[in-house]
C-alpha cells in the first residue's frame, strides 16, 4: 500500500495569506492582555461566546492577527488553536497582514460602482501608489477594496476604520488621505469620532469610552420612511 502525505494549511483559493508572527507574547503582554480579556469574558455565560471581541482584542495589539493573537484566544476560551483561526478566518474585518493608521476601504459593489466607486479606487491606488491590501511606507494608510457596507443611500463611500465618508468623489477621497497621513483627519460625515486602527479593534472589543456614540441617520436614509408617513403606509399589525 503506497502511502499519501497531505499538506495541510491553507487553500489555494483562499482569500488572503495564512496567519503568521511570533507563536507567544512576551509575559509583561500576556498580562496586560489576561486582564483586558478578563473583562470580556465576564460579560459572556459562556466563555466561547467571548471569541469575536477576544480576536478583536488581539488585532487592537499587533495591527493585525498573529500566531501569539490566536494561542492567547485559544487558552483564553479552552480552544485549540485551529478552532479559533478557522473562525478568524471567516470573517474579512480580521486582518491577516499588519495595517497601517487608518483603513482606507472603497466600496465597488453595484450602486457604489455605479456612482463612481471604480473611479475613486483607482484614483486612490494611482495617488497612494499602492495596490488593494498595501500600506503606505509612513504607516499611516492602509488601501482596501471592500464589499458593501449597508451605505448605498450615500454612494459611493469610502470607510475609514468602518466610519463612513459618503458622497466620495476622486478629489475629494484623495483629500482625504493626505489629511489621514498629514496627523489632520477630517471628521466622518456621521456616526462616531474616527479613530486609529488599533483604537478601532478594542472599541469592537468593547473596551474604550462610551463617548464613541454614533449619530443620528441623515436625510437619504429617512426618506423611505417619510414617504411611508406621507402616504400613510403601515403594516397589516399596525393598521386600525
Amino acid at each position: 500500500m503506497s502511502e499519501v502525505f497531505l499538506e495541510l494549511g491553507q487553500r489555494p483559493d483562499e482569500a488572503g495569506p495564512p496567519i503568521h508572527g511570533p507563536v507567544a507574547y512576551p509575559e509583561d503582554v500576556t498580562a496586560r492582555l489576561a486582564g483586558d480579556a478578563e473583562r470580556i469574558l465576564a460579560r459572556y455565560p459562556h466563555a466561547r461566546s467571548a471569541l469575536l471581541p477576544l480576536l478583536h482584542l488581539v488585532q487592537s495589539e499587533d495591527g493585525c492577527l498573529t500566531s501569539a493573537g490566536i494561542r492567547f484566544c485559544a487558552a483564553q476560551l479552552g480552544l485549540s488553536p485551529a478552532e479559533v483561526t478557522a473562525v478568524a478566518t471567516f470573517y474579512s474585518m480580521y486582518r491577516r497582514t499588519p495595517t497601517g493608521e487608518y483603513l482606507v476601504g472603497v466600496c465597488t459593489n453595484t450602486l457604489c460602482a455605479i456612482m463612481g466607486g471604480d473611479a475613486i479606487l483607482e484614483a486612490l491606488e494611482e495617488h497612494l501608489d499602492l495596490e488593494p491590501g498595501q500600506t503606505t511606507p509612513d504607516g499611516k494608510v492602509t488601501l482596501e477594496h471592500i464589499e458593501c457596507n449597508a451605505a448605498c443611500d450615500y454612494a459611493p463611500v469610502v470607510m475609514v476604520n468602518w466610519e463612513f465618508f459618503d458622497n466620495q468623489t476622486p478629489s475629494s477621497a484623495r483629500d482625504l488621505v493626505d489629511g489621514l497621513r498629514s496627523g489632520s483627519p477630517p471628521d466622518p460625515s456621521r456616526g462616531a469620532p474616527l479613530c486609529t486602527f488599533r483604537e478601532t479593534a478594542r472599541t469592537l472589543a468593547g473596551l474604550t469610552d462610551p463617548r464613541r456614540q454614533g449619530g443620528a441617520p441623515g436625510p437619504a436614509t429617512l426618506a423611505g420612511l417619510r414617504v411611508a408617513d406621507e402616504r400613510d403606509m403601515r403594516t397589516p399589525e399596525d393598521r386600525p
